[in-house]
């Protein structure tokens, strides 16, 4: 019998390929914890600039002339089963918490941060999408929104 082993390959392609696989996967890990921490302290604030959301890569200020405050409701999604968001564009799926830009089945477009379906609220915008948030207080949001509304 005769044994002819493989010629070596080169170490340089093999490492390239393990530092790409680590730089993946620790972006990928990142992701997931900013998504985590997210989920735990995401808010939501209400003040004569606007309504300002806080807490992963979706954060951003949406101006009172840009909501239509008179809107602004809660959202019971056995009612409105058109409202639940159903096609993640961009953005967070995890079970408990969803965030980012989502399609909803009535096919609007939706900046989600959910962790609470029976907590949620629809934030109407001219914008091209509406906000859909489960805060831990949703009347108490749409009190201050609707403040923001009859201040404006």
């Amino acid at each position: 019998m005769q044994s002819f082993p493989i010629e070596p390959g080169g170490i340089k392609w093999l490492l390239i390929t393990c530092f790409g696989a680590l730089v993946i996967m620790g972006v990928v890990f990142g992701l997931l914890a900013l998504s985590m921490t997210g989920a735990r302290s995401s808010q939501f604030e209400v003040s004569a600039e606007g309504l300002r959301l806080r807490g992963d890569l979706y954060g951003r200020l949406i101006s009172p002339v840009d909501l239509v405050l008179s809107g602004v409701r809660r959202v019971d999604f056995a009612v409105d089963p058109g409202l639940k968001p159903s096609w993640r564009t961009m953005g967070t799926g995890l079970p408990g918490y969803q965030s980012g830009w989502f399609r909803l089945k009535d096919g609007d477009k939706a900046l989600v941060y959910l962790t609470d379906h029976d907590k949620a609220v629809l934030i109407p915008t001219t914008l091209g999408f509406c906000v859909l948030v489960s805060p831990q207080d949703p009347d108490g949001l749409v009190r201050a929104l609707q403040s923001l509304f009859q201040a404006s």
